[in-house]
């Protein structure tokens, strides 16, 4: 399997070459030269397979330039650290289905791409004699889920930019208390987007980026979002073990990297059998707006209960709109250069394709809330705010006659202070957060200016 860049500015790479460069030279995305589709009676074999053994199933279609064992090796090393023995397990809850994706060290999604793709760099760090600074702005699950995808290996430094004030207290404790010397944390003055934005331009420094061994964790790296695509397959041959054909999917989104994997899941299994992604964001809806019109653009960045989706540039985005046009990477290019210029893009004349592709709904607040109070007074079930978006979105969606399925994207602790709005009473706390306010706090506040963080990572990085 080759690599090549939504922009087109690249040679072909390897998986592992991929993985390392992260964001393409060129400022693209990485994507698979040609997404596979597997055959139905492949499927019936994947049926009976435990989490890991489908994920090497899975990864293998996509990896060829590492050995089986090592694959399989990385795989266990990375799953093990779950606490439920089917890494990603569904409950029933009335009209729907929750996917559990907060069984890994961290209690969010990002476990399961990060776990994974932490591993993959310390085997190919060895291989190639090498060290790496990754470098990832989050807007509350991904630093975490980075730094304790890395924390204490030994070829590997991590710089973590959050917004100052935007994440949750507990997201920010899990990230800022780890001690290992190995972990840096910024809090950046500004917005996750101004974080992003100048991650995105450390990377596109390929001067500064090779001279100081750059490594990306945020969904700009291609393996976060394979890794993602196994829970897709398993959730769907889940519930055809229990007789569904087909499912929907209902998918809290922000940055577009969790439902793009169910994008790819989607091409990969047989037509219909993933036969919606429903597309739920807060009220910072520039995706929501996007799949309902047709226009992309910017607006202001909402501070909500939610704030892993407080986003208004996704990320992802890029790489569906590679498939948009055609596969064409001189459209994309021209289409991103054109959306950095302007903060619009006006692709309306698409909009048949992309509702084919997805619906979309925005919730706000207040339905968040009581989405949060009646789903646990109807089903003894707690979510956090994010799941609870996707939810509210999948209960408007739900087609009575296929499964829908809701992403649970984080533990409803890490997010108490909505909890405690929602049904008037703290979450009880899990022991992997019980005890963080005690535990020593370690954080740099700069502004959001690409200078000062270029100076902290230079004092700072591995050479």
């Amino acid at each position: 399997m080759r690599y090549i860049s939504t922009r087109g500015g690249i040679e072909p790479i390897g998986f592992s070459d991929a993985v390392m460069m992260g964001l393409a030279d060129d400022g693209g995305l990485l994507l698979p030269k040609s997404l596979p589709r597997v055959e139905r009676t492949w499927v019936n074999r994947w049926k009976n397979l435990s989490y890991q053994h489908l994920a090497h199933e899975i990864f293998s279609l996509f990896i060829d330039d590492l050995p089986g064992t090592v694959l399989e090796d990385l795989i266990e090393t990375s799953y093990a650290t779950f606490r439920h023995a089917q890494v990603t397990p569904i409950t029933p809850r009335g009209d729907l289905y929750i996917l559990e994706l907060f069984h890994g060290p961290t209690l969010a999604f990002k476990d399961v791409a990060l776990q994974f793709l932490g591993n993959v760099f310390d085997v190919l760090l060895q291989q190639r004699s090498a060290v790496m600074n990754i470098v990832g702005a989050t807007s509350g699950d991904t630093g975490s889920a980075a730094i304790y995808g890395v924390r204490g290996k030994e070829r590997i430094n991590i710089f973590i930019l959050h917004p100052e004030g935007r994440v949750s207290p507990i997201q920010k404790l899990q990230m800022t208390t780890v001690a290992d010397p190995n972990v840096f944390n910024i809090a950046v003055r500004g917005t996750f987007d101004d974080a992003q934005a100048i991650v995105k331009e450390l990377f596109g420094d390929l001067r500064f980026k090779e001279q100081y061994h750059l490594g990306a964790v945020n969904s700009i790296n291609w393996a976060r979002v394979l890794a993602q695509v196994v829970y897709y397959v398993y959730a769907w041959l889940k519930l055809h073990s229990r007789g569904f054909a087909s499912v929907d999917f209902a998918v809290p989104t922000g940055n577009f990297g969790d439902i793009f994997a169910g994008y790819v899941a989607k091409r990969l299994l047989p037509e219909g059998l993933i036969n919606r992604l429903v597309l739920a964001t807060n009220t910072n809806d520039i995706l929501a707006r996007f799949v309902t019109s047709g226009h992309y653009s910017k607006g202001r960045v909402s501070a909500t209960i939610s704030p892993s989706m407080d986003i208004q540039v996704a990320s992802n985005f890029e790489r569906y709109l590679y498939y948009l046009r055609g596969e064409d990477p001189a459209r994309v290019r021209a289409d991103m250069e054109h959306f950095n210029a302007t903060g619009s893009l006006d692709l309306s004349p698409l909009h048949e394709v992309v509702s084919r592709d997805f619906v979309a709904r925005s919730v706000t607040e207040e339905e968040t809330l009581a989405t949060i109070r009646e789903f646990y007074q109807q089903h003894q079930y707690l979510l956090d705010p994010h799941t609870a978006v996707g939810v509210r979105a999948g209960l408007e969606f739900r087609d009575p006659g296929r499964p829908m399925i809701c992403l649970a994207t984080a533990h409803p602790a890490k997010f108490g202070e909505a909890v405690r709005k929602a049904i008037g009473r703290d979450p009880e706390l899990p022991p992997a957060l019980a005890g963080l306010k005690e535990e020593d706090s370690r954080c740099r506040v700069l502004d959001a200016d690409i200078e000062q963080i270029k100076t902290y990572i230079m004092e700072n990085a591995r050479t």
